[in-house]
């Protein structure tokens, strides 16, 4: 079975985040995702809309998930590779370079972005509706 795992907040759900999820899964059999935890945000100076149970439990009922793990540092990555042999590491493309230390570990792979969403681009819109 080819493992694969990637890692984000998944915060306001939208198709870019559908679609690397899917994108991800094509590449294996077994989808991990990492979730940031509400302690990992803050400590990244950001906040979810939604709790980490929450975004864990809208990741759970996606049929490309098949496990969702907490991520609660930088540095896990290699450590979560190894416990859970993943073949193959997948991030979106503005990371890209960024974890190329895991080539010794697994496979790396960016995949580019959907272009023009972004929950970042989705709270500003929000904000600007409310604010205007």
């Amino acid at each position: 079975m080819k493992k694969v795992i990637t890692y984000g907040t998944f915060d306001l759900l939208h198709t870019g985040h559908i679609n690397i999820l899917r994108r991800a899964k094509s590449l294996g059999d077994y989808l991990i995702v990492a979730l940031s935890s509400d302690d990992f945000n803050a400590s990244k100076g950001k906040e979810a809309y939604y709790s980490y149970e929450q975004r864990k439990s809208v990741l759970e009922a996606i049929r490309y998930v098949d496990e969702v793990i907490p991520e609660d540092t930088w540095e896990q990555k290699i450590q979560d590779v190894q416990k859970h042999n993943v073949d193959v590491f997948v991030m979106g493309d503005d990371w890209e370079g960024k974890f190329d230390f895991l080539q010794d570990h697994c496979e790396v792979v960016y995949l580019p972005r959907t272009v023009g969403i972004s929950t970042t681009k989705i709270k500003t819109d929000l904000n600007q509706a409310n604010n205007g």
